[in-house]
């Protein structure tokens, strides 16, 4: 994993960004306050989160006063491209600017804006955020047996 480190102001909250590793249950408690919570199906859900916080290539955390607010994680060949699996904000810090923060320093780890095309999965009520950032949609192949139960994790 590639190290980064950044402290920044957004709005009137200094935050410190890092690519890190976080457990899992420091994630769990992060999606009970983000919309991303009802992204994951409920097999499994555990198990599941444990090897994607143990195993993605760009795990970019913010935190303001030791608290995670803010979560981008990213498949990438550091080539040419890189895929945003997660990307979420604590809904009391929405609207200040780390959701495009993230987004940005996750390219530039990955390898920069003029070599990595940057995709995403957003869900409908996400779609407005990308489009602001210019992104287009686009088509996808997909393949799946995967059984998926819908759920939102809960405070």
């Amino acid at each position: 994993m590639k190290y980064f480190s950044m402290d920044t102001t957004l709005g009137d909250k200094n935050i410190h960004i890092q690519n890190k590793r976080i457990s899992s249950s420091e994630y769990i408690d992060f999606l009970k306050r983000s919309d991303l919570g009802s992204q994951y199906p409920k097999e499994d859900f555990e198990k599941r989160i444990t090897t994607l916080v143990d195993n993605v290539p760009i795990s970019l955390i913010v935190y303001h006063d030791e608290r995670i607010v803010g979560v981008c994680f990213g498949l990438t060949d550091f080539a040419y491209w890189l895929f945003i699996s997660d990307l979420g904000v604590d809904r009391k810090y929405s609207r200040i600017g780390i959701g495009k923060t993230l987004l940005e320093q996750a390219q530039i780890l990955a390898g920069g804006t003029d070599n990595i095309i940057m995709f995403t999965m957003a869900n409908e009520n996400a779609v407005d955020f990308y489009k602001k950032r210019s992104w287009k949609p686009a088509e996808y192949m997909q393949f799946s047996k995967v059984k998926w139960t819908e759920f939102q994790v809960q405070l």
